[in-house]
């Protein structure tokens, strides 16, 4: 009898293992600008680890930085790094921990236009209404021998709270005062003119649907849209197509990664550099005791980790992986977080 019982023990603490395993479910929510590549790191992430289950809710990086302040989701994605009123805001220590870097186009819906010059000048006058004819000399000026129509310009910006609207807005303040004093930078901020678009999904959705629209998006939803986007013209007066290249140049001619990892590449220096790119953020508190699990810490931190080193492979072709001392730098600040004051990493 005593041999039964004490089979039944190790079977019943089995069966309380496996439900237990069984009911890790992590929740994320944030930034559509990696949207993409997190479905991929997720569904591989979940077959190798049968027991964890994570969903991330692509709602813009405006919502994940709520979510996360709220600690309704065990983490967030964000283009756009936490403001320092956002920081205090929140209920302990947040980490930004970059994962890729990518590009933004300017997709445009002209069917007669095969290719496209774009100054960030001339891309600010633009959404601030100075420009509104395609066929505006200063467009004529940069597309020698192109035959651009005499349609009106419908600037098409994000509604909704977006890191694509902060990269975004974040390079035109960089090349326009005017943009800066007008509008600035935010991942919500009034535009003068245009219609809006939710997510990265419904602004192509708009710039496709009227001859003569423009818009910001990620490279792989200018792609999945079918849309042609412009060639840039960088800070040192170059014209570059985006490329996962131009991203990584635009990252070496930046300034170093500071300690909290918030940081800007867009109109970098260099030939090379793309000029509207930037890096991508899992936001997640250093303390995750609050979460009174464990297990549930663990598996998140295994979920980013997995990120940082395996799911690298997967960022191309539209995102550029972690150049080799960022991802240890960024490897260093996972090794930080804590659960009931152990680092729940080695």
């Amino acid at each position: 009898m005593s041999k039964y019982v004490s089979l039944m023990v190790v079977l019943s603490c089995m069966l309380v293992s496996g439900v237990r395993a069984e009911s890790i479910s992590v929740q994320g929510a944030g930034a559509t600008f990696p949207a993409p590549l997190y479905a991929k790191w997720i569904d591989a992430f979940n077959k190798a680890n049968p027991n964890v289950k994570v969903d991330y809710q692509a709602n813009g990086s405006g919502a994940g930085i709520k979510a996360i302040t709220e600690r309704t989701v065990q983490f967030a994605g964000s283009d756009a790094p936490m403001t320092d009123k956002q920081i205090e805001a929140a209920a302990g220590k947040v980490l930004h921990i970059p994962t890729v870097s990518g590009p933004v186009v300017m997709i445009y819906n002209l069917p007669t236009v095969k290719e496209l010059k774009l100054s960030g000048a001339v891309i600010a006058e633009i959404y601030l209404g100075t420009i509104t004819k395609w066929n505006d000399p200063k467009l004529v000026a940069l597309n020698s021998g192109v035959e651009l129509p005499a349609v009106d310009i419908l600037p098409v910006h994000r509604s909704d709270g977006s890191g694509t609207n902060w990269i975004f807005t974040n390079y035109m303040c960089k090349v326009s005062e005017d943009f800066k004093k007008k509008i600035g930078n935010g991942t919500s901020v009034k535009f003068a003119i245009g219609q809006g678009g939710a997510k990265s999904d419904g602004l192509a959705a708009a710039v496709k649907g009227i001859v003569g629209g423009i818009g910001y998006a990620e490279l792989a939803y200018a792609e999945k849209a079918n849309l042609p986007f412009a060639i840039q013209m960088n800070k040192a007066g170059k014209a570059v197509k985006a490329s996962l290249e131009g991203v990584i140049a635009a990252g070496k001619n930046s300034s170093d990664l500071p300690s909290d990892m918030r940081l800007s590449i867009t109109e970098a220096a260099g030939d090379d550099s793309y000029p509207i790119c930037g890096y991508t953020y899992i936001l997640v508190y250093q303390d995750m005791s609050y979460l009174k699990n464990k297990d549930l810490a663990m598996a998140v931190v295994n979920l980013i980790h997995w990120g940082l080193t395996d799911g690298q492979a997967m960022a191309k072709p539209n995102y550029a992986a972690l150049a080799d001392d960022v991802q240890k730098k960024v490897l260093e600040q996972l090794k930080t977080i804590v659960f009931d004051g152990a680092p729940l990493l080695k």
